[in-house]
């Protein structure tokens, strides 16, 4: 390895835009057990098919359905 090198002509990355991201998640036992068990039989790490998962999702423009139950009075 060179003691100095020079990086006066480099160019930023162009694909530094689709870097991904690290980020804490909770996720419950099942569906944790449910992306490392497809991950043993696909090979692929559970954590790409989680991510996999959720871009298509994004893309499709999907939005989960939920609803919340509203607080019961007086409880605190």
């Amino acid at each position: 390895m060179r003691k100095e090198y020079d990086f006066s002509e480099g160019r930023p990355n162009p694909y530094a835009r689709r870097l991904k991201r690290s980020v804490t998640i909770r996720l419950d036992e099942a569906t944790l057990n449910y992306f490392k068990s497809l991950a043993g039989e696909t090979g692929i790490p559970y954590q790409t098919l989680i991510n996999s998962y959720l871009r298509h999702c994004a893309d499709a423009g999907r939005r989960p359905a939920m609803r919340w139950l509203a607080a019961a009075k007086g409880a605190a």
